[in-house]
């Protein structure tokens, strides 16, 4: 999929994300230093804004450095929910990034506070990476692959990861859903994610898929949908929430998440789905504006 054509896909499932006040000014900035006097809380994406795949980028471990040095809280606020707790905070150490646990927090992690309350006794299907452990969750989980009668034996599914996931299983889930009806829990609502080569599928795109052929409602967890966002701010009880920033590199997520709290937001330029591209046109298109814009942090 295309910059292009993602964004097309956002802008037809539009009315099924959160709604939020018109856009920011857009101004551009050399770097989030220029916004010291006006934020306290700093906000990061992972993919795009400070790594690409399993790069870091140039400079990003020096900014965040200095926004520390400058009494700012940041946390990374990451839509990648592959990996568990663990295996998230190896990936930014590996990164170079300091994060202490508390200040990461996936959708995985979000998602997974909520699961017990939607189905508290029966087994889930889940959809997840080839080294996922059903061990891994708190809850009665079956790994789905190609067997039609996992998909109808379970009483809940959970997405989280498209990694594995192909045409065959996607039908498989479809028809199962459709003879009986039965939560879809997504605890990544990307479309798609940047990477070294391109932009890779991710569960949302497969989510919706399936809610256009289905209808009903899908359970999602992580940006642009609250859940995530209050988790950040039940951190920061006191704060004034325009204090707070988003820092990301898509419109329909990131960005718009983060205005429908009462945050601010910074859009990233050159490192995630709208590297190279004019971004004025998708904010022009979509009428979705940061606060900022920037090439980097």
């Amino acid at each position: 999929m295309t910059p292009d054509q993602a964004f097309d896909r956002y802008e037809k499932i539009r009315d099924r994300l959160p709604a939020a006040p018109q856009g920011g000014d857009g101004i551009q900035i050399a770097g989030l230093h220029e916004l010291a006097d006006q934020i306290d809380v700093f906000v990061f994406d992972a993919f795009g804004v400070l790594n690409v795949g399993e790069r870091p980028i140039p400079g990003a471990h020096d900014r965040v450095q200095q926004l520390r040095e400058m009494g700012k809280q940041v946390l990374v606020l990451t839509n990648a929910a592959s990996f568990t707790r663990a295996q998230t905070e190896a990936k930014f150490s590996r990164l170079g990034f300091e994060f202490a646990p508390s200040e990461i927090i996936s959708s995985r992690q979000v998602c997974e506070a909520h699961l017990a309350s939607i189905n508290p006794n029966g087994q889930w299907g889940v959809i997840a990476p080839p080294d996922f452990f059903p061990d891994d969750l708190e809850v009665d989980a079956l790994a789905l692959q190609g067997d039609q009668n996992d998909y109808d034996q379970v009483q809940a599914f959970l997405m989280l990861s498209a990694a594995g996931w192909n045409a065959d299983r996607q039908t498989l889930l479809r028809d199962s859903l459709r003879r009986t009806p039965r939560p879809l829990v997504v605890a990544n609502p990307d479309l798609v994610a940047p990477r070294e080569d391109g932009l890779s599928l991710e569960p949302g795109f497969y989510a919706h898929e399936l809610q256009d052929q289905l209808g009903g409602q899908v359970i999602f967890h992580g940006k642009p949908f609250a859940s995530v966002y209050e988790t950040v701010e039940r951190r920061f009880p006191d704060i004034n929430l325009n204090r707070i920033a988003m820092i990301g590199d898509t419109l329909h997520t990131d960005i718009l998440g983060a205005r429908a709290r009462g945050w601010r937001a910074a859009l990233i330029t050159d490192h995630g789905l709208f590297a190279g591209l004019d971004v004025h046109k998708f904010i022009d298109a979509s009428g979705i504006a940061p606060d900022w814009i920037a090439p980097s942090i």
